[in-house]
């Protein structure tokens, strides 16, 4: 018999709450993770991305979470971005709506007096990107003096971002006596090292092996020559809106998401957003909300920015890059086929990512298949500047890798333009009237200059 939310011995406002957002029943990493939180003891949760990992730590921390006037903290969440903080704190709160609690958002990339105001307020829950939090509890603006649960939200983003020293940091000043909470999707070797130092006998959930394809995805991939090429398969695709109904694209760059929202911009201008590190923070929160709100059909997105985002009713998901590390593969086709509904992902691969490719499968212990070629897809015989040879490529600073512009790049400059600036005639007549010193502080020259 299958667990309901009602077996999870959960206090009355959170289950009103459950059920009105229409839940009945807990995921795997939901159900067991439950118990383990409320005993008190450091735990490890490993489960693929797109399976309530939020709600499995948050429902046992608030269902214990006393009613409290203190000002400083007593639940502290950790998360790699500043979209998943935005997203944690939005999920806290449907959780939270029957119940009487603070919670705040701190990130950064923001006005830093703004968040000292806000937490100088009071807060019961805060979630944070380490980075902003260091500074806020380094100016004396945040006292972590109170926290008795520290979760750390997808670890190994936020090891791979650099985060670790900012991480050891926070661990200092932090109270001893606390309770340890990290979910993950992967166990690396430096997640492990992690635990090793600072968990105390931690107790491990573990959801599925990572690299465990979800049943309800379905997958394909296409092999494709070259960049062009993929861009001219992805055009195809995305004029089938019927079947392409809303559509997460993966590139490995940022460089590579611009290059290919120009390539798709003119034709689905309305219907196309894009989110890299380098947009702004509110122009990435305007593609996420987009997307999410049915207002754009097409998101592109690197890998940190979209790992851990909630998006409802994905159709597809595109890897219009074959990621390196299969990993990556299982957190990208993860923002699919999520509460249990159908999925579809696919893959595109040029030659040289054959080998990446070989190893996802590997590690899935499944071989994708594969679809033939369109015929109405044009073979591009454009190539970026990372296709060409080596000795074909041009050099220039003031462009993206992706982009190959031929021809030279030096101009002889018009005889106008070869003057240089002399200073303006009248400071140079002045030198040579007054034969002005080389350097203002040199006593002798001057000296030599009067007796002349």
């Amino acid at each position: 018999m299958q667990t309901t939310f009602q077996d999870l011995n959960l206090s009355k406002q959170l289950f009103n709450a459950i059920d009105e957002l229409g839940f009945l029943n807990p995921t795997p990493i939901q159900e067991q993770a439950f118990p383990v939180v409320r005993s008190g003891k450091d735990v490890i949760g490993i489960a693929q991305t797109g399976t309530g990992k939020t709600f499995a730590y948050m429902l046992p921390i608030l269902r214990d979470l006393k009613y409290s006037n203190q000002q400083h903290p007593r639940v502290l969440v950790l998360v790699p971005t500043r979209e998943l903080v935005l997203q944690v704190v939005e999920e806290i709160e449907k959780l939270a709506k029957y119940i009487t609690l603070r919670v705040e958002g701190v990130y950064g990339g923001t006005n830093i007096n703004s968040q000292k105001r806000s937490v100088a307020k009071g807060t019961d829950i805060i979630v944070a990107t380490p980075g902003r939090l260091y500074d806020l509890a380094l100016s004396k603006a945040l006292n972590l003096k109170s926290v008795r649960q520290l979760v750390i939200d997808e670890v190994d983003v936020m090891l791979d971002l650099g985060f670790r020293f900012q991480l050891l940091n926070i661990f200092e000043i932090l109270p001893q006596r606390r309770q340890n909470i990290m979910f993950s999707a992967t166990m690396t070797e430096d997640v492990d090292a992690l635990i090793t130092t600072y968990f105390k006998a931690p107790q491990k959930v573990s959801i599925a092996v990572s690299g465990t394809p979800l049943d309800n995805i379905a997958q394909q991939c296409y092999d494709v020559p070259n960049f062009f090429t993929k861009v001219n398969l992805l055009n195809h695709l995305l004029k089938d809106k019927e079947t392409f109904k809303k559509v997460l694209i993966f590139v490995a760059f940022k460089r590579t998401a611009d290059l290919l929202f120009s390539s798709l911009d003119e034709s689905f201008d309305d219907e196309i957003c894009v989110i890299h590190s380098n947009k702004t923070q509110n122009y990435r929160v305007r593609s996420i909300r987009q997307f999410d709100g049915g207002m754009n059909r097409i998101l592109i997105a690197t890998d940190v920015m979209a790992r851990g985002l909630d998006f409802d009713e994905v159709s597809h998901v595109i890897n219009f890059d074959t990621p390196k590390y299969p990993e990556n593969y299982m957190h990208r086709i993860g923002r699919t086929g999520r509460a249990e509904q159908e999925g579809i992902t696919i893959l595109f691969s040029t030659e040289k990512e054959q080998e990446s490719k070989a190893e996802i499968e590997a590690l899935m212990d499944y071989e994708i298949p594969k679809i033939a070629m369109p015929d109405e897809v044009e073979i591009s015989k454009q190539l970026t500047e990372d296709e060409r040879p080596r000795e074909d490529r041009e050099v220039s600073k003031n462009r993206t890798r992706q982009e190959y512009i031929p021809g030279p790049a030096f101009h002889e400059k018009s005889e106008k333009n070869k003057k240089t600036n002399q200073g303006g005639s009248y400071r140079r007549e002045i030198a040579k009237k007054y034969k002005k010193p080389k350097t203002r502080g040199d006593k002798n020259y001057n000296k030599r200059n009067k007796k002349n």
